[in-house]
């Protein structure tokens, strides 16, 4: 199977003949090595020079990477012990002036590896692996920076399908070139000048990166990626509002906390600053959390812009009593309730800790968890007054729909509402101001918007097109008929108990 090959066109040695077939049970030392045919005899004719793995200097890595295929492939010893072998003479090799660098070379071994087939894997290991010692020796240079943004490239190229490799190898390619996520950003900026296409499909894949490093626990040979993996997860959080368990994920670290001050400032979750800057002594906010909140302002629907005379707190008795005849006076009210979130999988869901009533002018906040403890049977009764009332009509909001509350008052009031606190700990006595704005807001807004598209639609004609907005009416009782009574959904919350 072994033929002579002429590679003098492509490494510049004349009349030199290549030869590659060696015996590792006789090692692999520099020179001639016979080599037997397919009977066992010496066939005269196969002879093999080693001088390109001593001196690589006009040796392309095509080459060099066939040579060492054939070495790898018609080695008759142990495969551990073929890879010891070969890594060493790759070892010494990159020692021996390999054109334009020795880092530079190995990726674009690297680059032409897929062509080898079922060979490419265990190669591309072994050229990884050898290289890795050589580099552990040899400091850092102008060759190394080089072969840095060659393997970046290599990695969008790899991920972008146009270079086959194996995950573990990529992981490997990204570690021993010391390829951070500035270097791929740098590629990614080209590359999206080329081709907007690779750019977007190379930025997902990088993201699919990142969880294979996170899910490997690869954080000492990574600490960028992962340290950006941290961050991708608490900015998921953050959007959810589940800041408390957003920082429990920073397990202390000072870099992640100053990100997560920065996602609460950024979301306008001011109190959030406050607290986490003073439990954690982080400085350096309090002037850019200024210009933050004037900002902030003009951004998010305000409580006072609905023109609110006053919030009440109802936590005893005579306070229930008042709210409710008060309540009872009106034609409409709006409603909503908040609960502390519980971020135990598989555990049942926390009581409804408040709910909130909104008149046109004023909003009652009952303190569920004290009224229940304290006068159960009286809490019953006027909140039976007030849901069953037909006198009174109640604005709730179907939390399925597309762009949630904040958006459709956005879409008719004007502005949208500040949704950070949602997930805030509503057990929490006494609540914040802003917690308690907060709350009064979202049961205030539903009066106002159904005042505005009411006297909209006093004035205008029909709706045209996607403008059309629908009121539905849909009244519950479980008490008129109980056996008719349909199941109430696992994640339904109920109050007081």
């Amino acid at each position: 199977m072994n033929k002579l090959f002429d590679y003098s066109s492509v490494t510049g040695f004349g009349e030199w003949k290549w030869i590659i077939g060696i015996c590792f049970d006789t090692g692999m030392e520099e020179g001639v090595v016979e080599l037997h045919d397919d009977n066992g005899k010496i066939d005269r004719k196969l002879a093999i020079s080693a001088h390109t793995f001593s001196d690589l200097t006009y040796t392309s890595p095509v080459v060099f990477l066939y040579l060492l295929k054939e070495c790898y492939a018609h080695g008759t010893c142990k495969a551990t012990n073929k890879f010891r072998i070969l890594q060493q003479k790759v070892y010494n090799a990159l020692e021996n002036s390999p054109q334009p660098g020795p880092a530079t070379f190995a990726v674009w071994c690297l680059y032409v590896l897929p062509i080898f087939g079922l060979y490419c894997e265990g190669l591309s290991h072994l050229i990884i692996s050898a290289l890795r010692r050589f580099l552990n020796r040899a400091p850092t240079s102008e060759d190394t920076s080089k072969a840095k943004v060659i393997a970046a490239q290599l990695f969008l190229d790899i991920v972008g399908g146009l270079v086959d490799h194996d995950e573990r190898i990529v992981l490997k390619i990204l570690e021993v070139f010391d390829v951070k996520l500035t270097d791929i950003d740098e590629a990614l900026c080209h590359l999206k000048v080329q081709d907007d296409y690779k750019s977007d499909r190379a930025k997902t894949l990088v993201e699919e990166l990142m969880k294979t490093i996170k899910k490997n626990n690869l954080k000492q040979e990574f600490p960028d990626v992962y340290h950006k993996c941290k961050e991708s997860l608490l900015k998921n959080l953050a959007e959810k509002a589940l800041w408390d368990l957003a920082e429990a994920k920073t397990h202390g670290d000072k870099q992640l906390l100053e990100y997560l001050v920065s996602l609460a400032m950024e979301a306008g979750y001011l109190e959030k600053v406050d607290e986490l800057c003073e439990r954690y002594s982080l400085e350096g906010f309090l002037n850019v959390k200024e210009s933050e909140a004037s900002v902030l302002e003009s951004k998010y629907l305000r409580l006072d812009e609905l023109a609110f005379e006053n919030i009440i707190w109802v936590d005893e008795v005579d306070g229930l009593c008042a709210a409710t005849s008060h309540i009872e006076e009106c034609k409409v009210v709006g409603l909503d309730c908040e609960w502390k979130p519980n971020y135990v999988k598989g555990s049942k869901p926390n009581k409804v800790s408040i709910m909130q009533i909104a008149s046109d002018k004023m909003v009652f906040i009952f303190d569920l968890i004290k009224l229940f403890e304290d006068v159960p049977e009286i809490l019953d009764n006027c909140l039976t007054r007030i849901l069953q009332s037909p006198r009174i009509l109640k604005l709730g909001y179907n939390f399925q729909s597309r762009g949630g509350l904040s958006g459709l008052a956005e879409k008719i009031l004007g502005t949208g509402l500040n949704k950070t606190r949602r997930n805030s700990d509503w057990e929490l006595r006494p609540l914040s101001q802003n917690q308690l704005e907060y709350a009064a807001l979202d049961a205030a807004v539903l009066v106002h918007i159904f005042q505005r598209v009411h006297n909209h639609s006093q004035t205008a004609g029909p709706p045209e097109g996607n403008d059309k907005i629908e009121w539905k009416s849909h009244i519950v009782s479980h008490m008129d008929n109980p056996n008719k009574a349909k199941k109430e959904p696992k994640n339904k919350k109920r109050i007081g108990r």
